[in-house]
């Protein structure tokens, strides 16, 4: 037939013509069509149904449309399809996506989000939240977010019972099964509703002294296994409150309470109510803010087992009764599961009195008494009941599944009967801030400029279209260890791959721009544990890791436009709630190899932020970290250890000593005692400022330490640095002295009192809990006289004088110390702890457990070891945990000469001060003794000469 010579197009298919006729017959029909066309030329445009810009050529009564390769080019895609095989949710034509994620090296692993989904989630900061998990030592944090990583990533499983430890990734981590550095994690998660959130989440290790990573959520664990608040537990608290940040808890290991411990429902609700009443006690301790409240009512508790993928609040268990039968309102079923509240079966009502004898608290009835259920079927009736239970669950198991092992077969069931951690995302929701919520607070808490600035204002609101605000807070080394990736949070702005930035260090000042430099960003990337996603670009309110400015970073920097932007100044430095107080000296096998030794030490320096580097030595270089377990994770012991120590005086000075400067044209008298109990700690953590006004600061001292109005409104400066335990008082008056000279060398002696704070005359270590009061002073009328190089050496001379005159003291740093072990154990944690100096402050049961938790301090110096001595002597019964807790002063008189250090001889306690010195003193290459005749002019040995002072000190 003639019409099978055409397509469903009208495209000729026939045989080729061959004839001359038949070509003839073609141009034939070409000038019927041309005459056609001419005849049409008058009617409407829409008359035929043609394609615009398309010629029609007809064949016998057919439409020829030329084909898309004719009309537009041979590059172009033609695609034929049948009629409905395009779905409706696609558009025909699809939309030019431009991506955000520049080409990776390797391919990403897959996950139930797509990775463009998770970028366009970065533009909206009010469904980001940024999260940190910390707690105890082996609490759980890690296999928390393995949970999250498996849901989220559905090749990447478990195997039986080898823990995944996603985020452990250096071979040190994962053969002791322990978290060494803090490791960030981004993902999608759903709430309960079906909505994601983009989440930011920090595991943080044990080790880890800082956690605020730039996020406004500290998200504490708590083990089931003691069942009371630890040691980590308390401290994480009170840091959180002091930092500011959002606090929800996480009682973790549930389980245990069912398979191990076996307790009955009613004990286990206890055991849990137990531990929310105690981290309220602590936060109502830590804070003032009475609304600061921790209740599984409120949302803000959630329970979990990560080893067998189970997490629940009260909200997302209600949420299972709801979507199993459908007529109740989860919310309010969820208020009603928690304190002293019964349900009444007859009434079908909730009660605040038990309706019988044997009634059960709704949390045990609805929650407890299900849990304990399922577990049991599980452990117990696997090959009998526990088809039928799990059919009644809705649960599903295939014969190879039901196979496993009891604990994959446990993990399995509750994974399937829980879901995901949809509460764990609901709690965050509604307890976090979001990074535009919450900014405001942060940037007062951290920045160190103002708010009330266009700067300050953009980084307020997490403007992504304000000026560049990155602050970084940890480095990251690279897989050859050559280079590091800064790790940080957008505050304000866009950060760009390719950008030149200005990077300003901890020592940056509007009027000290020295501490600063320009940089041009490399690549950026969203980390995700073992992989990272690279990005073009991250807007305000994300966490990033950023290649090409870690040269001038040592620990934590800014990052803002190189101009533009000259009013930025830094965010604080990280504050630690703990001190570095042990000491590792490094020095090279060979000299020559000194370099490579200090190049490796600054880049642990970079990596651990807790961690600082100090020459001692000839060719020695000092780690300074802060207990046994955080060495044995950043290095392997090269040297014995030894703990830093501090100077300090527990009287006034004899006589008020003074000192002349070289040119004999200015004279410092000065005085040294004692600080008031409570003021140097109350320094060093910020609770008083120097910054403040003259007012605040005088009202501070008057009210709190009794000082008077003259002395407290002439506090020149703390020392060392601007949070160090030592002051320095203006005691002069101005019918005595001329202010105003005096306040001209007023930045010199302040120098000189920081330079001797530093390092103290015993054994160059910093001077402790000491107030400077300058009771006289004769300053040259000529500035030329009187410049720094004259007054600053001479400032530091009076001031180790005076400290000499007031009876110095060593000071030593001591550990708390928590110890659990079993009842017939406890003799033998005092005897270790006593052959150490250490003294228990309690021991008491722990309700519901066979141990006991022993409390005690221990000096630092006798710590190493302790823990092994304590393994040994309990049969590896005991687990001990240790923090820095305060500075004590060492038995004895470092200056008395008449006792004699014998070698390899332990000395008894008023020894031990004089014994601390002079091997501080040997170790560092110093004289054995101190000599005064560096620290005393002659003028002032003819006045202790005059007065009759009978010094211990050599000449």
């Amino acid at each position: 037939m003639e019409a099978d010579l055409y397509d469903e197009f009208g495209n000729y298919i026939g045989p080729e013509l061959d004839s001359d006729d038949d070509e003839d017959d073609v141009e034939a029909e070409d000038r019927d069509l041309d005459e056609r066309d001419d005849d049409d030329e008058d009617e409407p445009a829409d008359a035929e149904d043609d394609t615009p810009g398309m010629e029609v050529v007809l064949h016998e009564d057919k439409k020829y449309y030329p084909t898309a390769e004719e009309v537009y080019g041979p590059e172009v895609e033609t695609i034929v399809q049948e009629e409905d095989t395009q779905p409706l949710t696609e558009p025909i034509i699809k939309p030019v996506k431009h991506r955000r994620f520049a080409l990776m090296e390797q391919e990403l692993p897959a996950t139930v989000y797509d990775m463009e989904f998770l970028a366009d989630l970065m533009d909206g900061p009010e469904l980001i939240r940024n999260v940190t998990l910390c707690g105890h030592l082996h609490h759980g944090k890690t296999c928390f977010v393995d949970c999250l990583i498996e849901q989220t990533h559905p090749e990447i499983r478990k195997r039986d019972d080898v823990d995944l430890r996603y985020t452990d990734i250096l071979f040190t981590e994962q053969e002791r099964g322990v978290g060494i550095k803090s490791t960030p994690v981004t993902m999608v998660l759903p709430d309960s509703r079906g909505k994601s959130y983009l989440f930011n989440i920090m595991d943080t290790p044990v080790l880890s002294v800082n956690l605020g990573f730039g996020g406004r959520l500290y998200f504490i664990f708590h083990g089931c296994f003691s069942f009371q608040v630890m040691l980590n537990t308390e401290r994480l608290i009170k840091h959180a409150v002091q930092e500011r940040m959002a606090i929800t808890i996480c009682i973790n290991k549930v389980d245990r309470l069912i398979v191990e411990l076996k307790l009955p429902p009613t004990d286990a609700y206890y055991k849990l109510r137990h531990i929310v009443d105690e981290v309220n006690g602590l936060l109502s301790t830590y804070s003032t803010d009475e609304n600061l409240v921790v209740s599984p009512l409120l949302g803000n508790v959630c329970f979990a087992s990560s080893q067998y993928s189970i997490c629940f609040t009260l909200g997302s268990f209600a949420k299972i009764y709801s979507d199993t039968h459908g007529d109740i309102n989860y919310n309010e079923f969820a208020k009603r599961l928690w304190g002293d509240i019964y349900f009444n079966p007859k009434t079908r009502k909730f009660t605040k009195k038990a309706p019988s004898s044997n009634s059960q608290r709704s949390f045990v009835e609805f929650i407890l008494e299900p849990l304990y259920k399922i577990l049991s079927q599980v452990v117990g009736d696997v090959d009998t009941s526990l088809p039928r239970v799990l059919d009644e669950l809705g649960i599903h198991l295939s014969k190879e599944e039901l196979k496993l092992n009891i604990r994959p077969l446990l993990r399995l069931v509750c994974n399937r009967f829980f879901g995901e951690f949809t509460g764990f995302v609901d709690m965050c929701v509604q307890h976090v801030p979001s990074p535009q919520e919450g900014a405001r607070i942060k940037i007062e808490h951290t920045y160190t400029g103002g708010l009330d600035s266009d700067l300050g204002e953009a980084m307020a609101e997490c403007d992504p279209d304000g000026p560049l605000m990155c602050h970084t807070t940890k480095m990251y080394s690279t897989e050859d260890g050559v280079q590091f990736h800064a790790f940080g949070r957008v505050l304000s702005g866009t950060i760009q791959a390719g950008q030149p930035v200005k990077v300003l260090g901890e020592n940056y000042s509007l009027e000290d721009e020295e501490d600063s430099s320009v940089c041009t960003v490399g690549r950026l990337w969203i980390s995700v544990a073992r992989y990272q996603i690279e990005v073009n670009r991250v807007p305000a309110g994300n966490w990033v890791l950023i290649e090409g400015c870690d040269q001038p970073i040592v620990k934590t920097a800014t990052i803002t436009e190189p101009r533009g932007n000259e009013e930025a100044q830094i965010f604080r430095p990280l504050k630690f709630n703990t001190a570095s107080v042990i000491k590792i000296a490094v020095e090279p096998v060979n000299p020559s190899e000194l370099p490579k030794m200090l190049d490796g030490l600054r880049k642990v320096n970079k990596s651990y932020p807790s961690l600082t580097t100090k020459s001692e030595g000839c060719n020695a270089v000092v780690l300074m970290l802060w207990n046994n377990l955080y060495i044995c994770c950043v290095c392997s012991q090269v040297a014995d250890p030894v703990v830093t120590f501090c100077e300090t005086v527990v009287e006034t000075s004899s006589l008020k000593c003074f000192a002349e400067t070289p040119n004999k044209k200015n004279k410092i008298t000065m005085i040294a005692e004692p600080l008031e109990k409570g003021l140097a700690e109350d320094i060093e953590n910020e609770v008083v400022q120097i910054t403040w006004n003259r007012k605040k600061l005088g009202e501070f001292f008057q009210t709190k330490y009794d000082w008077d109005l003259l002395a407290a409104r002439s506090i020149w400066a703390f020392g060392p640095d601007t949070t160090g335990p030592n002051i320095l008082v203006d005691d002069t008056l101005p019918s005595e002295v001329d202010k105003a000279l005096l306040g001209s060398v007023k930045d010199s002696i302040v120098q000189g009192f920081q330079w001797g704070t530093r390092e103290g005359p015993l054994c160059d270590e910093p001077i402790r809990n000491v107030k400077f009061k300058i009771l006289d002073a004769v300053i040259a009328q000529e500035p030329l006289h009187r410049g720094g190089g004259q007054v600053i050496p001479t400032a530091r001379r009076v001031v180790y004088s005076a400290f000499l005159m007031a009876t110095p003291r060593l000071m030593e740093p001591y550990y708390f110390v928590e110890v659990q072990a079993p009842a017939d154990c406890v003799s033998a944690v005092y005897t270790v702890l006593a052959r150490r100096r250490g003294h228990v402050t309690q021991d008491a049961p722990i309700p519901g457990s066979p141990l006991y938790t022993i409390k005690a301090f221990i000096p630092a110096i006798d710590s190493f070891g302790f823990e092994t001595d304590l393994r040994t002597h309990t049969q590896g019964q005991a687990f001990a945990l240790s923090v820095f807790h305060h500075w004590q002063i060492v038995p004895g008189d470092p200056l008395d000469k008449s006792i004699v250090i014998r070698p390899l001889e332990p000395q008894p306690a008023p020894h031990l001060a004089r014994e601390f010195m002079i091997k501080t003193r040997r170790r560092k290459g110093l004289s054995e003794d101190v000599s005064i005749s560096k620290f005393f002019d002659d003028p002032m040995l003819l006045e202790l000469a005059k007065q009759d002072v009978v010094l211990n000190y050599p000449m």
